[in-house]
């Protein structure tokens, strides 16, 4: 009751403070962490995911959620709770998945959902950090002989509603002065049976997504994606506004997972790294300051995020990558050092 108290004293405040237009802002283990205090007497993170993306999001044989989108929600339970397995999950449509966050009824999600203006300022929510770059790209049967997007004017295409896609179509088409139809459909199953039965001449959605999509048809074999790409589609966590403890938490768990493979954190290796006599790795790793503390986190909560998912690149080969039935490459997803777009600012 009293760390109730205390989170609703501390929302007052900031509401109080924010009506005097005094800009104050607290920081650190100070801020207002009302989502981590929920989250902590819940015992459990509450994720929002996907209907079934295949390497980002999907239950195995046993039920149980794997996936790249996934592993962060394993990674936020892991720093938290030291338990990779304190996550529930909670599939969401493409239509549904930014209200039900900002509902509350999930405090995390991770869902191949795209970075816009319009999500970012609209909807009483944040996004948090990019981790992973993708575009928009089209699935066509290799019977047509489309090799080109220009050579689907006048074509059907199926689509998911409630998708930054639909507009991408849109403006693709308005721009080369293309005619279309668009058949839309409100969830990712409707939408792929949709695509297989004839109802369309073209599926497109995030280039990633097709990839996965696309072993889900009967003979995916017959079928292939158009070398194109006709948006950018920033992929990442969202969480509600109004909470920058929560928002720091989220933020910098996806940037630990870019740092520890930068700098050679793996799985494998992170009980020997505590030895290492350098200070990035030592920051990294809690032996020196205190910046998981600063989080409301303790200090080797990046120890913990390794054991428990590895580095970016370890998740990325496992559900995406080299080691994945969908073997996509890195592409901009590499590190900025190998010439991608993979970024993390420091920890210091």
């Amino acid at each position: 009751m009293k760390t109730m108290a205390s989170a609703r004293n501390r929302r007052r405040m900031g509401a109080f403070l924010a009506g005097l237009g005094l800009g104050i802002c607290l920081s650190g283990a100070a801020a207002a962490q009302a989502t981590l205090d929920r989250i902590k007497q819940r015992g459990q993170l509450i994720c929002g995911t996907s209907q079934g993306v295949a390497g980002f999001s999907l239950p195995d044989a046993a039920g149980e959620w794997r996936g790249f989108d996934t592993d962060l929600c394993r990674a936020l339970t892991a720093a938290i709770f030291n338990d990779q397995n304190k996550a529930k999950y909670i599939s969401l449509a493409s239509k549904d998945r930014l209200t039900v966050l900002q509902s509350g009824e999930i405090d995390v999600l991770s869902r191949t959902t795209t970075w816009t203006l319009g999500r970012d300022t609209g909807f009483g929510l944040n996004f948090t950090a990019i981790n992973y770059f993708d575009g928009q790209g089209f699935l066509v049967r290799k019977s047509a002989n489309v090799k080109e997007v220009k050579a689907l004017n006048g074509a059907s295409i199926c689509v998911a509603q409630g998708t930054t896609t639909e507009l991408n179509l849109a403006d693709y088409f308005r721009t080369h002065g293309m005619k279309y139809e668009v058949i839309a459909f409100s969830g990712l199953d409707e939408t792929i049976q949709a695509y297989e039965a004839g109802r369309c001449d073209a599926y497109t959605t995030d280039l990633s997504q097709l990839a996965a999509n696309r072993l889900k048809l009967k003979a995916p074999g017959d079928h292939e994606l158009l070398t194109e790409v006709i948006s950018k589609e920033p992929l990442g966590p969202w969480v509600r506004q109004g909470d920058d403890g929560w928002f720091d938490i989220v933020r910098w768990t996806v940037h630990a997972l870019l740092n520890a493979e930068e700098l050679g954190v793996t799985q494998a290796n992170v009980e020997e790294m505590l030895k290492s006599p350098n200070p990035e790795i030592r920051r990294l790793l809690g032996q020196e300051g205190k910046f998981g503390e600063s989080l409301g986190l303790t200090n080797d909560w990046v120890v913990r995020i390794v054991k428990a998912v590895g580095n970016y690149g370890e998740s990325f080969d496992r559900h995406l990558g080299a080691k994945s039935p969908l073997n996509l490459p890195r592409g901009p997803n590499r590190l900025w050092t190998q010439g991608g777009l993979q970024y993390a600012p420091p920890i210091r």
